[in-house]
């Protein structure tokens, strides 16, 4: 596996062109503070939105590659470009950058690249609309990129299912000392629970009834107890399963303190069986069983919003998340797995699905980001030891909806009426979890 390194993301819509990233930038490497000493460069574009001409830092870099004297140079530890004295200035790196990620400056005639001012930018402090972001992901992607793939290759999921994504990271993160239960739904359809006596998990794997999830879970544990093993109980439900048919016997777990962790995928629908409503839909959207035509436009009611369900259950550990943000849910897990050895943790996990929500795979954590950045799907956690509910990736100014429902194919026949309503939704939703924040 090779590494990966840290990388300055640049959000064009935040940006208001105001240049203090480009003078930060230019005073951190001249005393002068000209201009000209600036790694990075703002333009407008023909529809008068800002790009940001940045070193992107490229793991195989084609500027390092052709450069004809070799000034240029990829540091194996940060992955940082650098140029040093011997550039002549012939601009041939120009060329071969498909990002205009490279300044000239014009004093001296050289090359100059963004050199992430040592893991702390100065153009990113400076920018107080958010517009600029050190993106640190490869941390984790280093952290537990070579530790083992408890879920086998190919496995039977649809292009770019969101459940794959959510099935090995969590196995990966919970470790190999796990007793897995896998109701029916979209996990079991891929071949987790098996297929011809070849399971695709490393760890064993039940296949409960969708009814009783959390009570064969339980069972197993106190049998694990009874001979004296600590074994790690983990469920991957459906939100069907869950909030649905699953419910009683999750709700009975919860109220009697059961160990384990109990992770919903919601992928708001039966997914996997022909894409009918939930009790997780929301609303206005289109399934297969909350069609749109002249007498009805999507789904006409709301979707129980099973995680404040859970911590009122008075769980050990209640969070939700999504694999748009994996370095929270990676935290999340940690806590769930420790909260786990007392009672029951509840992770409420926000699942798009390309299939069934008509959006191309490639969309995937675009749609994810933006469920987040609208508000539409709150990050929160709750703990039991503290009696708190925190906000984990609070949106202050969040994006208009239309920008999260319109990349989604099952929302595309909201009228004006029903967008003002969803928006009212969400609305309340934010209120009233920040009321329980704040009690």
């Amino acid at each position: 596996m090779g590494k990966s390194f840290a990388t300055l993301a640049f959000y064009p819509d935040k940006c208001d062109g105001c240049d203090e990233c480009v003078k930060a930038c230019a005073l951190v490497h001249d005393d002068s503070g000209a201009f000209e000493h600036s790694r990075i460069q703002l333009a407008k574009d023909e529809n008068k939105k800002f790009g940001l001409a940045l070193c992107r830092q490229c793991s195989e870099p084609e500027c390092v590659q052709n450069c004809p004297v070799g000034a240029l140079s990829k540091d194996p530890e940060t992955g940082v470009i650098t140029c040093d004295d011997t550039c002549v200035g012939c601009k041939i790196c120009t060329l071969s950058c498909s990002h205009a990620g490279i300044t000239i400056n014009e004093l001296t005639g050289r090359v100059m690249k963004c050199d992430l001012c040592g893991g702390d930018p100065a153009c990113v402090k400076v920018c107080d609309r958010n517009a600029l972001k050190l993106l640190k992901n490869s941390d984790l992607f280093n952290a537990w990129g070579n530790v083992e793939d408890l879920v086998a290759p190919g496995i039977s999921s649809c292009l770019g299912c969101n459940t794959e994504l959510l099935f090995r990271h969590s196995l990966r993160k919970i470790g190999s000392n796990t007793v897995l239960a896998i109701p029916p739904g979209c996990t079991a359809g891929v071949g987790a629970v098996g297929v011809n006596g070849v399971t695709a998990t490393k760890v064993p794997s039940f296949h409960p009834l969708l009814t009783n999830t959390a009570s064969m879970l339980a069972g197993i544990k106190r049998y694990y107890n009874r001979i004296g093993r600590d074994i790690t109980m983990m469920a991957f439900a459906g939100d069907g399963g869950t909030a649905d048919v699953g419910f009683q016997s999750l709700s009975g777990a919860a109220e009697r303190g059961e160990k384990m962790i109990y992770i919903c995928i919601d992928n708001e629908g039966y997914m996997n069986t022909g894409v009918q409503r939930s009790s997780t839909t929301p609303y206005g959207a289109w399934t297969s069983t909350t069609p749109v035509g002249s007498a009805l436009k999507g789904k006409t009611r709301d979707a129980k919003y099973l995680p404040i369900i859970m911590m009122m259950h008075n769980c050990e550990y209640v969070a939700t998340a999504s694999t748009a943000f994996m370095d929270d849910f990676y935290e999340k897990l940690d806590k769930a797995q420790e909260a786990s050895k007392k009672g029951m943790a509840y992770l409420h996990v926000f699942s798009p699905c390309p299939t069934g929500w008509r959006f191309p795979p490639e969309k995937l954590i675009e749609v994810g980001r933006k469920a987040v950045e609208s508000n539409i799907v709150p990050l929160w956690e709750y703990s039991n030891a503290t009696k708190r509910l925190e906000f984990t990736h609070p949106v202050d100014d969040p994006i208009p909806i239309t920008e999260y429902l319109f990349l989604i194919g099952k929302y595309k026949h909201l009228d004006a009426s029903q967008l003002e309503l969803i928006e009212e939704i969400r609305d309340r939703r934010i209120e009233m979890l920040d009321n329980i924040s704040k009690s």
